[in-house]
């Protein structure tokens, strides 16, 4: 009775996986057409984009700088938000015990603060600078 019941769950496992490496193989196939869509797609934006402050500088190496501190100013903002909270934890969790710890977390602020600034003030000086002095 033992070995019915063995062979029967076998079977069974032997059935389950054949039909989900099917399944598998079916989901795989559309995915991959569906992430190469995706992807021309988020190229064809990065080019029309790039080519915008291109034309907006006048120069293509003033657009791929214009470009590249744009997504520096949109990446920095959550990079740096976490930076700040982790030097808070620092100073005001970890720092009521120990005062080096405090001291970490408060350099932490500042210095996270201070890479915050200059990275949203960067593109506008570049800017400014490129658009207004240049000609």
């Amino acid at each position: 009775m033992k070995k019915v019941f063995i062979v029967s769950m076998l079977a069974v496992i032997l059935l389950l996986s054949l039909t989900t490496n099917i399944l598998a193989v079916e989901q795989k196939n559309t995915l991959e057409t569906e992430t190469a869509s995706e992807i021309m797609e988020i190229k064809d934006e990065v080019k029309t984009e790039k080519d915008e402050y291109t034309r907006k500088y006048g120069s293509e190496s003033y657009g791929m700088t214009a470009y590249i501190l744009n997504k520096v100013r949109i990446f920095s903002i959550p990079f740096c938000f976490l930076g700040i909270a982790v030097g808070a934890l620092y100073q005001y969790v970890l720092g009521t015990r120990r005062l080096d710890m405090k001291q970490k977390g408060f350099a932490l602020i500042v210095s996270f603060i201070t890479i915050l600034v200059i990275c949203q003030v960067l593109p506008l000086i570049f800017a400014i600078v490129v658009r207004g002095w240049r000609g």
